[in-house]
């Protein structure tokens, strides 16, 4: 038990053994975003089998998969204030009920109009988690391990992705393209419970806005059983001015980093989420089957994880600075893309070939 009375969580956090329940908000972190990743995913699946039954062309379809991206620049703006003002824990709850009803009622449109307000809202409850879980994770992790963390919980977009794919490809036949949204859709809801029992709300976040005693003491319990006393009093030494650091962001002397980063960052989600929405479709197009187009669709995504994706550069953080690791991740997708460069030379060649050939046969 602290002697003095007075517990910097800060500290306690940092220097401490990381404990049962900062194990458990990774693993629920991981959880959440498996799912939003899961209901983002999705619809990237069911698109070839929504222009045969719906009769609609790709153009009529792009409305349906941009929604939700939409959705989610608006979730994400609105996260930070929301969550600085009622918490992470009631934002992140809100999110993922919103998320998983809109994917539920996803399964019932019956034309365009319906399934693009559907995804919209559900691109706003994903917009939402992501950065609040992000937080979270980030104020409950040590800072010897705060990037593996937070790059822990983001391999679950891959992990989830990847699965979508893999089960994609037995459902969608067997029981129809809805089924998957009401997957997607469900498990969220039936989370819910379970979040509001066992996630904690952030401790830093308690202390910033002065709350009772009574219930930070409550929270830092379960993270260091015995350590406190019905005394105690507790402080952020090292709290942070999240205002300050925004307008940072846009000072002379950051704005054209920051834009560099912005415009790479922007440039990554397009290539990755143009892949993701449109990749099943175009190879289903090329006159493979819907299970092997998911399957392969599935793969790309496995690619995000640990050994190949987040989870290794988290790793690295640790150890590289956040420039040094830009700098081998540049250098390192430079060589990947020599070494497929002979094969997009060949799909290349191979694409021209059929073109000719069918302009040929008209």
């Amino acid at each position: 038990m602290n002697a003095s009375g007075v517990i910097d969580v800060h500290t306690m956090i940092d220097y401490r053994p990381i404990g049962r329940m900062q194990k458990l908000v990774l693993l629920l972190g991981f959880c959440i975003i498996a799912l939003e990743g899961f209901d983002l995913a999705v619809m990237g699946f069911i698109v070839p089998v929504l222009k045969q039954q719906w009769h609609v062309t790709n153009h009529a379809l792009g409305p349906a998969l941009s929604a939700a991206q939409i959705g989610l620049v608006l979730g994400a703006v609105a996260a930070g204030p929301l969550a600085d003002r009622f918490g992470r824990k009631a934002v992140l709850l809100l999110s993922v009920a919103l998320f998983g009803a809109s994917t539920l009622l996803s399964a019932t449109a019956g034309d365009l109009p319906q399934l693009v307000l559907f995804r919209f809202l559900t691109g706003i409850g994903v917009g939402s988690v992501v950065p609040n879980t992000a937080t979270l994770i980030s104020e409950y992790a040590p800072q010897r391990i705060r990037s593996l963390s937070v790059s822990f919980i983001i391999c679950g977009v891959a992990f989830s992705s990847a699965c979508a794919g893999f089960l994609s490809a037995w459902m969608i036949p067997a029981f129809g393209w809805r089924s998957m949204l009401v997957v997607g859709g469900v498990i969220p809801l039936l989370m819910l419970p379970v979040l509001l029992v066992a996630l904690p709300e952030s401790v830093r976040f308690l202390v910033a806005q002065k709350a009772p005693a009574a219930r930070i003491r409550a929270v830092v319990e379960r993270m260091a059983p015995g350590e406190t006393s019905a005394q105690s009093v507790f402080v952020a030494s090292k709290e942070q001015l999240e205002g300050a650091q925004t307008k940072l962001l846009f000072a002379e002397k950051y704005w054209f980093g920051g834009l560099m980063m912005w415009l790479a960052y922007f440039a990554a989600l397009f290539a990755s989420n143009m892949l993701s929405n449109w990749l099943p479709s175009l190879i289903k197009e090329s006159g493979y089957s819907l299970q092997y187009a998911a399957r392969v669709a599935a793969v790309y995504q496995m690619g995000s994880c640990w050994m190949h994706g987040a989870g290794r550069c988290g790793a690295l953080l640790s150890i590289f600075s956040g420039a040094q690791m830009l700098s081998l991740e540049w250098s390192a997708n430079r060589v990947f893309m020599i070494l497929i460069l002979p094969a997009l030379i060949a799909g290349i060649a191979l694409l021209a070939k059929d073109h000719r050939g069918r302009l040929a046969a008209r």
